[in-house]
């Protein structure tokens, strides 16, 4: 009997060593798929002009990297001021983005008034609409606010997420009601609850929320484009546009490369230090209880 257990059980371990190596083989070919863009952007990137106009065929290396391209893509046209604009921009839009949202998750989840339930199904309603419209009533409402070719112009229309409001109310929804009910009979206030306890507990999801409203507006190119012809408000999504008309043409790929690794490295480095509370947020966002 031992020894028929024992050839089982080594049996069973061979099979789930076998399925983790065919796993994590799967894995890696994935992650192979996945990064080889970014590879490739970054070698092209560091390839000088000539090199790469002379590749008869695509090489996967470079024996002689330069940095030449990074430095036209700078002076070709102003992107680092397009950087300052779109960290403005982005800096602004997220900050008050979380004043307007976080109020209204607490509402819904905390407060009661008549008619929440039908509001809250009403208020989600709004993301059943196709972005074309939305874009469309936004432009119309900033020209007629003479707003175009501000900051104001460009961070209105982005300053409230429904579906931020609905994952951050979803995460306030967890917190036990004893809480708040032993937090009223102790005399706090409804905004120093939010505060001081909500928020705490549901920080991850409050950093998840942040970095994707950071990335979305660091990505933001339709509504910028749209809105702003003067290149004083112009954003490192406009930039690169402006870069391939105006800058060093369409033919220069190792430029535009440089260029889009130089727009890309700040979204990088913010997933690769808060990739740990973006994964607790989701994960958070996605349990109940």
């Amino acid at each position: 009997m031992t020894n028929d257990y024992l050839k089982l059980q080594k049996s069973a371990d061979l099979k789930r060593r076998s399925l983790n190596t065919i796993i994590y083989l799967l894995l890696a070919v994935w992650a192979l798929i996945v990064l080889f863009p970014f590879y490739w952007m970054i070698l092209t990137s560091v390839k000088g002009y000539g090199a790469y106009s002379n590749e008869k065929l695509p090489q996967f290396f470079t024996l002689s990297p330069t940095l030449e391209n990074y430095v036209e893509a700078f002076t070709a046209v102003p992107l680092a001021d397009y950087f300052l604009n779109t960290v403005i921009f982005t800096c602004l839009t997220t900050l008050i983005m979380l004043v307007v949202i976080i109020p209204a998750a607490f509402a819904f989840s905390r407060l009661e008034f008549k008619g929440k339930n039908i509001l809250f199904a009403l208020f989600l309603s709004l993301m059943m609409i196709p972005n074309e419209l939305v874009v469309i009533t936004n432009y119309v409402t900033i020209t007629n606010l003479d707003l175009k070719n501000t900051f104001t112009g460009l961070i209105l229309p982005s300053v409230t997420s429904v579906f931020y409001i609905y994952l951050l109310k979803e995460n306030f929804s967890q917190i036990p009601d004893e809480l708040y009910y032993a937090a009223k009979v102790d005399g706090t206030s409804d905004l120093k609850y939010l505060f001081k306890v909500m928020l705490p507990i549901c920080k991850p999801t409050v950093i998840t929320i942040t970095i994707l409203k950071v990335i979305e507006c660091w990505n933001s190119y339709v509504w910028p484009r749209l809105i702003t012809d003067d290149k004083r408000y112009f954003l490192v999504s406009n930039g690169i546009q402006e870069i391939r008309e105006n800058g060093f043409g369409r033919e220069n790929i190792p430029g535009m490369m440089a260029a889009v690794v130089a727009i890309s490295i700040p979204l990088i480095l913010l997933f690769l230090i808060f990739r740990k509370k973006i994964m607790s947020g989701v994960a958070r966002g996605g349990t109940k209880g």
